[in-house]
């Protein structure tokens, strides 16, 4: 289990994130949203390890934290994405799956991207297939649609294998179809037993996929349930959904 206590983050004085507490267990795939400047990407970012928390703890699974940098975090099952893809753009989509795949594997680290060719081939594949991007394996990366960039850095982060995965704006750039079928790739790996905690804009990919949903308003924790609970929440609505929101 995810456990978050009493998160505190201060930029020059400014409460970003202000005593917030939440649990995510096996199992369950979380949404983090709330209106720009609420805080969700620096409590993200404190969970995945890019900031410090001022106060506070973050523990997974008995494990401390706040202290580990984002490389140990992953020795202990913790992988993240970014909203913005990041993904090897020179190699072929199957090699960046190899390098993540050797990366995990201590002691059998690549010194040159052409020794690559008979690396892991296997368990590459096979998480190209899981993330639908198998008829792409041989394709550049620099030539793929924005879509399938998502997905590739969904499967590298796989490669780590992962317990708790944290996606930051996983939705974000992609048209409506591409969302729908990637947050259900999302939705199927928690219902596999994993940790799924990700902050969204778009609730599209929120309705129908988040098993939960917290609501950070002005960096405290305003709200949380599912998500026809927090749309009925009035506080949520006239803070952020509206009170035009079609989903209460």
């Amino acid at each position: 289990m995810l456990q978050v206590k009493n998160l505190v983050k201060h930029f020059d004085g400014i409460k970003a994130v202000d005593g917030v507490s939440f649990d995510v267990a096996s199992g369950e795939c979380v949404a983090l949203i709330g209106p720009n400047g609420a805080g969700k990407s620096t409590c993200f970012a404190c969970i995945a390890g890019q900031y410090r928390p001022t106060r506070g703890e973050v523990v997974w699974d008995a494990q401390a934290l706040n202290k580990l940098t984002p490389a140990e975090r992953l020795q202990h099952g913790v992988a993240r994405t970014f909203q913005v893809a990041q993904v090897f753009e020179a190699l072929t989509v199957l090699q960046n799956v190899q390098l993540a795949v050797q990366a995990r594997r201590a002691g059998q680290a690549i010194s040159a991207v052409k020794n690559l060719a008979m690396q892991s081939r296997d368990a590459a594949h096979a998480l190209l297939e899981e993330t639908g991007l198998a008829a792409l394996a041989e394709r550049e990366v620099l030539s793929l649609p924005y879509g399938a960039k998502k997905r590739l850095e969904l499967a590298i982060a796989l490669a780590g294998q992962p317990r708790l995965l944290l996606l930051d704006e996983p939705a974000a750039g992609l048209a409506e179809q591409e969302r729908a079928h990637l947050m259900q790739l999302v939705r199927g790996l928690a219902a596999q037993g994993m940790a799924v905690l990700y902050t969204e804009h778009n609730m599209d990919a929120v309705a129908g996929v988040a098993s939960r949903v917290l609501v950070l308003i002005e960096g405290a924790l305003a709200a949380q349930g599912s998500f026809e609970h927090i749309a009925r929440d009035l506080t949520v609505r006239k803070r952020y959904l509206g009170e035009g929101t079609t989903h209460a």
